[in-house]
């Protein structure tokens, strides 16, 4: 008998790839208790594509100007979760479901019954080989396989920036390896952080925690902040036998500049979660790899054939660097 679970998908004006999603979730092989919808579009497109597509056990919800953004949404979310669920799934709008994901991610739960969290993982953004040898400066090796090493990190490793930790955690000086890090091994790894599209969590987690309405908007590193956070009361794993894929959809993010200034801002903002007082060498190599990344973005103006896109964020960066110094964002506590 599997824990009874709720879906939550919290959608901002992509009705196409959120009926994808909700069709990959009608081919599972273990399906929701209850499906949450919760619309923050500023048309009527998203609940037209639903009435024309009924899913069993699906809700709708559409939400006012005042409840829009995505930590809001799914705070709203949250208050409309049956009782009799244990877990509650997160899920991107812009996700398709491999036919056994919810099976997987669901067993993890019993299989580590210290779980307070459990996230998905994503096959469609990297390419892993099984691997022995670790030899090749240009490749990524962890757990007997390897991936391509990113040009930022080559060109991190040649100033002394890699990250002081392992996938899933955050470095001292933040900026670490994300969870597409971690191999397709078919193991779970205990990790600090999940990627908030591709989450679940017991529903007693939600007694005493609140996603953060600090991230307006968009929402960028949101997840980072509430498993950071959660991570201080318990452990967290990432299932790889829980897989999907992530298709990136323009539409609903946004513009670049602001994009930029978010990575900057908010990146500070859950370093600071994690290490509220880090050492003047952590300080340093902050700030040192912000500089870093910012030079290698804009060096996209000539080297990639996006120039706006790169010139736009590069920008984004700089001011989000220059307000980090002046006006730093208060954290809650």
């Amino acid at each position: 008998m599997h824990k009874p679970f709720a879906l939550v998908v919290c959608t901002y004006m992509r009705p196409n790839p959120l009926l994808k999603l909700l069709q990959s979730v009608e081919n599972q092989t273990l399906y929701p208790n209850e499906i949450l919808i919760i619309d923050g579009s500023t048309n009527d497109d998203t609940k037209a594509v639903l009435n024309d597509n009924p899913f069993e056990n699906l809700k709708y919800y559409k939400v006012d100007d005042h409840e829009r953004g995505l930590t809001k949404q799914r705070n709203f979310g949250l208050n409309l979760v049956p009782k009799a669920c244990d877990i509650i799934c997160f899920l991107d709008d812009d996700i398709v479901l491999d036919t056994y994901y919810f099976e997987n991610l669901i067993k993890t739960y019993s299989e580590y019954s210290d779980a307070l969290a459990v996230g998905g993982y994503i096959t469609n953004e990297v390419v892993w080989e099984l691997s022995d040898n670790k030899n090749n400066p240009s490749k990524f090796y962890y757990d007997g396989w390897m991936r391509n090493e990113p040009s930022r990190f080559k060109i991190r490793r040649f100033f002394g920036l890699l990250p002081d930790a392992e996938p899933g955690f955050m470095p001292t000086f933040s900026h670490g390896r994300s969870i597409s890090f971690l191999p397709p091994s078919g193991k779970t790894y205990q990790v600090e952080q999940l990627m908030g599209g591709v989450s679940s969590y017991k529903i007693s987690v939600f007694d005493t925690m609140k996603f953060s309405t600090y991230f307006a908007g968009y929402g960028l590193y949101e997840d980072a902040d509430f498993s950071l956070r959660l991570a201080k009361m318990g452990k967290l794993y990432i299932n790889t036998k829980a897989q999907l894929a992530h298709y990136h959809e323009e539409s609903g993010r946004p513009n670049n500049f602001l994009y930029g200034k978010m990575v900057v801002r908010n990146g500070w903002y859950v370093w600071r979660v994690k290490y509220s007082n880090p050492s003047l060498k952590a300080r340093f190599k902050w700030h040192a790899t912000i500089i870093l990344l910012t030079k290698i973005r804009l060096l996209n103006i000539v080297t990639t054939t996006k120039r706006t896109e790169a010139l736009t964020e590069g920008l984004g960066r700089l001011v989000g660097w220059f307000s980090i110094i002046f006006n730093a964002p208060k954290i809650e506590r």
